[in-house]
Parts: C-alpha cells; sequence; structure tokens
C-alpha cells in the first residue's frame, strides 16, 4: 500500500491507552480527529534513542506553541503494546499535551501504509518515521522519514508548516 499523503483522508483505526484511573482504553482515530486540527506522529518504537531523546521531547517541548497555531491534539504512536507506551509515557514528566497511543499489532500503521519492517535488527514490523498534520481528517502535511533519518518529522518541521 501506498504511503499516506497530502489530500487523503485519514483512515480509521482504533488505538489503545491506559487512562488516569490505570484502566485500559480504546479510541477511535477519527473520533480524536474528527472536526480538529491535529498532529499525528509515528515513531519505531517506544524507548529507542532517536524517539526518546529527540523526537517526542520536540513535541512536548513546542506544544504550547503548537497548540497557540491552532493545534488541537497531538498523539504518538508506536507499534508497542499499552503497557510500554504507559511507561514510557511517565518518562515526561513535563508532558502536558501529547496523547501516547499503542497500536500494538500495527493494524493502523498498516492502514498508513508506513509500515517498517525491521526483523534484520530483531526489533520486527515497526512504524516509519513520520508526522502528520490533519484538518478534520483530511492530511495537510504528511512529513515522512526515509530509513533511520530524523530530518523533516520533528516538532520543530510540523512548527514550520502550520506556522505559514
Amino acid at each position: 500500500m501506498a504511503p499516506i499523503a497530502v489530500g487523503d483522508k485519514l483512515p480509521e483505526g482504533v488505538l489503545a491507552f491506559f487512562d488516569e484511573e490505570n484502566k485500559l482504553q480504546q479510541v477511535s482515530v477519527h473520533s480524536l480527529a474528527a472536526g480538529k486540527k491535529i498532529i499525528l506522529f509515528g515513531v519505531p518504537g517506544a524507548f529507542t534513542p532517536t524517539c526518546s531523546m529527540k523526537h517526542v521531547p520536540g513535541f512536548v517541548e513546542k506544544a504550547e506553541e503548537l497548540k497557540g497555531k491552532g493545534i488541537d491534539e497531538i498523539i504518538c504512536i508506536s507499534v508497542n503494546d499499552s503497557f510500554v507506551m504507559k511507561e514510557w509515557a511517565k518518562t515526561y514528566t513535563n508532558n502536558k499535551h501529547v496523547k501516547f497511543l499503542a497500536d500494538g499489532s500495527a493494524k493502523y500503521t498498516y492502514a498508513l501504509g508506513l509500515e517498517s519492517d525491521l526483523s534484520d535488527k530483531g526489533l520486527g514490523i515497526r512504524s516509519r518515521r513520520f508526522a502528520l498534520v490533519c484538518d478534520n481528517l483530511e492530511v495537510k502535511v504528511a512529513n515522512i522519514e526515509e530509513g533511520p533519518n530524523f530530518e523533516v518529522s520533528s516538532a520543530e518541521e510540523i512548527l514550520k508548516s502550520v506556522g505559514a
């Protein structure tokens, strides 16, 4: 399947998370994105170096600025289980706006056309690194990295695209 692109409609799908009462919840992507301007960014794996030290911290740090530019939701997804995503989210103690959602079986990642087979590195199927800006489910910006790069999907690059 071709990767999601500008002009495409964000596919429906279900992602998982633990709520404030530590209960496992499932949420529809469309329920989070319909009628809103959102950033959906994906990372290859929780607790991995680039994801943990650069990609996620950028969105945590720039969240207020992004919200000031009209972004309603900032969502991080990864092909990890809900338990891992919950623990990973706890490591960002200054996070107030980034939601961490699990795509445990990569179904949503496949729906986006952004899967990456990292079996040769012992990681199995993961997500490519990406950042999308969507307005009422329509993709307005699709910054998708090639290979292990971290050049176009950062919070800084997304801020440039929504600041225009």
